[in-house]
């Protein structure tokens, strides 16, 4: 008897493990490339990977750690991720294979996100108070080959300085300000959307400031790189004496285009129709506006194209 019970058990063992193994055969597995830890970027594509999974039947995601906006185009292209986020200027260059990429690379847009501002902020007692006076300093700018090395160059370009002039230290956001709160660090820039949680963990525990660059050259960088934009940053974010204005650039998720078209709708649409899900855990995701989807300088993969047409989107 005991062995006849033996027996059933294994045999309902067996059956278990068939039918589980069936399930996990039948799982679609995907991931989105996001950035280092401290930036907007994880909490964002940590966010969009969880409406994905609840909400595409049979499809999981999950959020990978990678170099960020620079990177993530190249890994989606190489099939190292399947979606990514970075900036619409970055997107545009990997698509056209031009700037830091030497090819075209096999990339569309799915939709657009929240804008990234470049970040520069300072302990509220340092003497810089002007992007002029960081020559010679202790300077943190993002991870090598990151966007917000990349948009630092420009804005020494566009102050007649260069990189010889700081010293920099490439490091996560996270770290970063970790060094600036050890005073280890003189100054920390980091692009990123806002709140960052890099910048919101230094200011629960030390008084910064944030430098503004000056109305000069907001429009000279402008009329030079069209793609960037101005943006406020209320005070309350970051415990600041008063509103932060910096230069920034809209963000935009992207996807292999290789994927199939399907897939790409059902993520879409999931994506979409749940945004408010979203925005009610992430304060970043309350600043994404679908209908900047039009201004997108890359074309968009025909899964999602078709549902945002669909949704009167796009035309």
């Amino acid at each position: 008897m005991k062995l006849k019970k033996l027996f059933i058990l294994m045999v309902i063992a067996i059956l278990t493990l068939c039918l589980g193994l069936t399930v996990e055969a039948k799982q679609v597995e995907l991931n989105i490339g996001t950035a280092g830890m401290g930036g907007a970027y994880y909490p964002m594509g940590q966010g969009l990977a969880n409406l994905v999974t609840d909400y595409v039947e049979d499809v999981s995601m999950v959020p990978v750690v990678t170099g960020g906006s620079v990177a993530n185009p190249r890994l989606a292209s190489e099939g190292e991720i399947d979606f990514g986020l970075t900036n619409a200027n970055v997107a545009y260059f990997a698509y056209l294979g031009e700037g830091k990429y030497d090819k075209k690379l096999n990339i569309s847009a799915v939709i657009p996100l929240h804008p990234s501002l470049l970040h520069i902020i300072t302990l509220a007692g340092s003497p810089i108070n002007s992007f002029t006076d960081i020559k010679g300093k202790k300077v943190g700018v993002g991870t090598a080959g990151g966007g917000t090395i990349a948009f630092i160059k420009n804005l020494l370009k566009d102050y007649e300085m260069n990189i010889d002039e700081i010293i920099p230290s490439f490091l996560s956001y996270a770290d970063e300000f970790t060094q600036l709160g050890d005073k280890n660090l003189d100054i920390c820039f980091m692009l990123a959307g806002y709140p960052a949680s890099a910048a919101t963990q230094i200011a629960a525990t030390h008084k910064i400031k944030f430098i503004d660059l000056e109305d000069e050259h907001f429009v000279s960088l402008i009329e030079e790189y069209p793609y960037y934009t101005k943006i406020v940053v209320p005070k309350d974010v970051y415990k600041l004496e008063k509103d932060a204005v910096a230069i920034g650039v809209p963000n935009v998720l992207i996807v292999n285009n290789d994927l199939d078209e399907e897939l790409v709708y059902e993520v879409t649409k999931a994506i979409v129709e749940n945004l408010d899900e979203l925005r009610e855990t992430n304060a970043t995701a309350i600043q994404i506006d679908l209908n900047k989807a039009k201004g997108i300088p890359i074309p968009f993969h025909p899964g999602a194209e078709r549902y945002l047409k669909e949704v009167g989107i796009l035309d």
